[in-house]
């Protein structure tokens, strides 16, 4: 018992801590990362089964009765749909034009900016106080639409031979590993948690677990990335401004379409998530398989997850405040 309390102490402190030990994570990610290049492969390996983890934590501690419930929301999962699929798709051309002039730049900022994120988000929109039930529920809408709509923007934006270029099974493959599985062992847990000890251990441990984990994810997802990016930060230069541009727009976009789509505040807070945070770790795959003369491509998505995870630390302190517990109609 006073184990017990002594874990709920420490996860409570961590709760209250959470934004300078995520800076923390990852200060310790890039600081390793770029002193010791050899741990980015080892720590890439590991981005997946880490995620997943932190994913299935997180999936933990939604009740899912709620989520069937969310699907029937269909005001917010149409707000969701057209801010990520209507108004960010015009953000990102508007944007874009910045590097027309470079096409490795170019595909790597369409291939990011146009994917909305499916599975950190729910953690990042929990941690903010935001309706993660309801967004879990649009994550496999915002898939499907997101494969079914890539090849029509880069066609639009980009030309035929960029689409040329997508293969859709890292898509396929990311969805099963960091959403379908996770999800389904969750459910299974709580399932099994009336009747089992262990099932109950497992999910009480989850909740002490995840900023914990959280800062595993951040300081794993950085310490890979950061040497490759440093090693070409005279290409990337221009996309960099950039991704804080598409972060400091799309938040007030998507707090005013969520209010004028009506929303209670954690319902807005979500698809303010949503429009800011976008596909990196699934779209990865896609730029990795691209011909040698796109090598900047890759490296134009991981910086912007580098952008975005510091974006996100600071939109989980930042966006409760600003979109407080009041009716939608003030």
């Amino acid at each position: 018992m006073r184990d017990g309390s002594r874990a709920a102490t420490t996860a409570a402190w961590a709760e209250r801590r959470q934004i300078p030990l995520y800076l923390v994570a990852i200060a310790a990610g890039a600081g390793v990362g770029a002193l010791v290049p050899a741990v980015a492969a080892p720590l890439e390996a590991a981005i997946t089964p880490v995620l997943g983890l932190l994913l299935y934590a997180t999936f933990l501690g939604v009740p899912f009765t709620r989520i069937r419930r969310a699907f029937a929301d269909g005001r917010f999962l149409l707000t969701v749909l057209v801010l990520n699929f209507v108004v960010a798709p015009i953000v990102v051309f508007a944007l874009s034009r910045l590097v027309a002039f470079d096409d490795a730049l170019l595909l790597g900022v369409l291939f990011v900016l146009l994917t909305p994120c499916v599975d950190y988000v729910i953690v990042f929109t929990g941690l903010a106080g935001g309706d993660r039930e309801r967004l879990l529920a649009a994550t496999p809408l915002l898939m499907i639409a997101q494969i079914a709509l890539l090849p029509v923007y880069l066609w639009l934006t980009a030309g035929p031979a960029a689409v040329a270029s997508i293969d859709p099974h890292p898509f396929v493959e990311a969805f099963l590993l960091l959403i379908v599985v996770p999800l389904a062992l969750a459910s299974l847990t709580q399932a099994l948690a009336p009747r089992l000890r262990a099932a109950r251990a497992v999910m009480a441990g989850a909740v002490a677990a995840m900023v914990p984990l959280m800062m595993l994810t951040l300081a794993v997802v950085v310490g890979s990335q950061i040497h490759a990016v440093g090693a070409a930060i005279a290409g990337l230069v221009w996309a960099i401004p950039l991704f804080v541009v598409f972060a400091a727009v799309m938040a007030p976009i998507g707090a005013l379409v969520a209010r004028v789509a009506r929303l209670d505040p954690p319902r807005r807070r979500a698809v303010v998530f949503s429009g800011v945070t976008r596909n990196s770790l699934v779209v990865l795959p896609l730029a990795l398989a691209l011909p040698p003369a796109f090598a900047l491509t890759p490296l134009v998505i991981v910086t912007q997850t580098l952008v975005e995870l510091v974006a996100m630390v600071a939109m989980v302190a930042l966006v409760p405040r600003w979109m407080r517990e009041r009716s939608p109609n003030r």
